[in-house]
This record gives structure tokens, C-alpha cells and sequence, in this order.
């Protein structure tokens, strides 16, 4: 599968839930929800794991519904925050990057191209 990159930049092509979602795999689904309330110490049911990935239509995961990253992103007409010039200074981002710094690499390269 090829990438395919959400607003903030993460892969969401290698996303666990993603991949549940697309095989139709309840189980998965219900062991996912289980190890996402564990890593985050949140209440997950497995509904609110289904999700076609950020960018695309059809479900959510829970927290692409809350994400202020797409959110933001979504509200600017940006594909993602790789078109957005306040990406460097934006608060918002940076939190997920220090978690995550593949979704910043990822955008990285995508503005690279863009001014390329």
C-alpha cells in the first residue's frame, strides 16, 4: 500500500486501525481498542477504533473526530499542514512531532516538494 499521508502527517497506511478497518477484522479491532486504552489511559470501545483514514471518506477513529490538527487544517482548505505556512510556528503540530517525528519527516519532504 502506498502512503497515505493525513493532515498531520502521520502515515495513515501503516495505521493499525486503518488496516483492521480495510480487512473488515473485528478481533483486531477489539485488540486495538484494548492496547490504545492501555498506551493512553483512556476509556477505547472498539467503535471507536473503525476508521478509513484522515484524508479519506467513510469512519473516523475517536480521535480524528477530536483532532485539533485536522480540524485546523480542514478549516484552512490545506490537504495538510505541509501547505501551511504557520507550520514551523504552530503549537498545535509541534506537540505531535516531539511523539511523533516520522509525521514531521513526512510533511517535511512534502513541502520540500511543493517549493521544489
Amino acid at each position: 500500500m502506498n502512503k497515505m499521508i493525513a493532515r498531520c502527517g502521520l502515515d495513515c497506511a501503516v495505521c493499525p486501525a486503518l488496516l483492521a478497518t480495510r480487512a473488515n477484522d473485528e478481533a483486531k479491532i477489539q485488540q486495538i481498542a484494548r492496547e490504545w486504552a492501555t498506551q493512553f489511559g483512556v476509556n477505547v470501545a472498539a467503535s471507536d477504533v473503525w476508521c478509513d483514514g484522515c484524508i479519506a471518506g467513510g469512519e473516523k477513529c475517536a480521535h480524528c473526530h477530536e483532532c485539533e490538527v485536522r480540524a485546523c487544517a480542514i478549516a484552512k482548505g490545506a490537504a495538510n499542514c505541509a501547505h501551511c505556512g504557520e507550520m514551523d510556528a504552530c503549537a498545535k503540530i509541534q506537540g505531535l512531532f516531539k511523539m511523533e517525528p516520522a509525521a514531521k519527516a513526512n510533511l517535511e519532504r512534502i513541502r520540500d516538494a511543493l517549493t521544489a
